[in-house]
């Protein structure tokens, strides 16, 4: 018996293959000529200090980040108070420190519990209850909103405005090798703050409350159904988003040497920037987009005055959201 045979696409073979190979050479090539431009504005010393600087920026705009995408990813709630739990951190810790006389270290430790217990205590008192009553999007924001402001006037009322510091080194350098120089703070505060990156990752990719937090992002109902506590994972998540918010902050009033009630409003932007250019709920994605918006700002120093290196984080966030809105390093609802 003769059957039909059947039908074989005359599709264009392998076009999917090639325009993979063509984004990637746009790609190398944009990264050539902005390292020709680079190079051009400040020679290379100077783009050698700048990646050096952008690096230290980075790496705590990246733990301010991916505590912030965690809780987006999770519990789709922009949490724009998140920028003040750094502050809080910061003062906190400068509390322990001058007014308690604990060392640095100690201080740094009662920082990140104490931002940790704020996180858990808004949970409870705020956007469970909340999202128990049905609360929309707007809502949320709104809330979100007030509570960073109540959080940021607060500590202003308790701390005064003036700017205050820790009792860090802020003068002391190291030289490294080819003419670069690195603050012995600033070396510290880099090192620490990857190092916490490093554990995150793993954290994420391999403990079992990694895996619970990435089922929690995915579907909330099919979590439960498979027996994850939602309820308990939630809570860890805004303490695991304190502590990276308050070691986030500690780390940055150290590397700034002084700093007052707005530092966390000021270092907000930045930290939606990343987020936005490593995609929406990506925590991966936010500490690389941390990074790439440190180093970016840093980059720009040698085109402008430094006292506008903010403004490029603010470009970079419009541009992100206008030619890609799902970010370049990772995709929406995904830890």
């Amino acid at each position: 018996m003769t059957g039909r045979q059947p039908a074989v696409s005359v599709g264009r073979p392998g076009l999917p293959a090639r325009r993979g190979a063509l984004a990637r050479h746009r790609g190398a090539a944009a990264a050539v000529a902005a390292a020709a431009a680079l190079l051009a504005a400040g020679g290379l010393v100077d783009v050698a200090q700048a990646t050096v600087n952008g690096l230290t920026a980075g790496a705590i705009f990246a733990l301010g980040a991916v505590g912030l995408s965690l809780v987006y990813g999770s519990l789709r709630l922009i949490n724009f108070a998140h920028g003040d739990f750094l502050t809080f951190g910061a003062y906190a810790a400068l509390l322990a420190n001058a007014g308690l006389g604990l060392p640095l270290v100690a201080a740094a430790l009662v920082a990140l519990a104490a931002t940790a217990l704020l996180g858990v205590g808004m949970e409870l008192a705020m956007w469970r209850p909340m999202r128990a009553r049905g609360a929309g999007a707007l809502q949320l924001i709104l809330m979100a909103i007030g509570l960073a402001f109540v959080v940021r006037y607060a500590i202003a009322f308790v701390a005064g405005p003036e700017p205050r510091r820790l009792g860090v080194d802020v003068t002391s350098s190291y030289d490294l090798p080819g003419g670069l120089r690195i603050g012995q703070t600033e070396l510290w505060v880099t090192v620490i703050a990857f190092a916490v990156l490093a554990a995150v990752v793993v954290l994420l990719r391999s403990s079992s409350l990694g895996k619970q937090m990435r089922a929690l992002s995915d579907d909330v109902d099919l979590a439960e159904t498979t027996g994850v506590d939602t309820g308990r994972v939630i809570i860890v998540i805004w303490a695991f988003a304190g502590v990276l918010a308050g070691l986030a902050g500690v780390l940055y009033a150290s590397a700034l040497g002084s700093f007052d009630p707005n530092v966390g409003f000021i270092i907000l932007l930045s930290l939606f920037a990343a987020v936005i250019l490593g995609g929406m709920g990506s925590a991966y994605g936010a500490l690389l987009g941390g990074v790439t918006i440190g180093l970016v700002q840093e980059w720009s120093t040698l085109f402008i005055d430094v006292r506008w290196k903010l403004v490029v984080g603010f470009a970079v966030l419009v541009a992100v959201l206008t030619l890609r809105p799902e970010g370049f390093f990772g995709g929406e609802r995904r830890l």
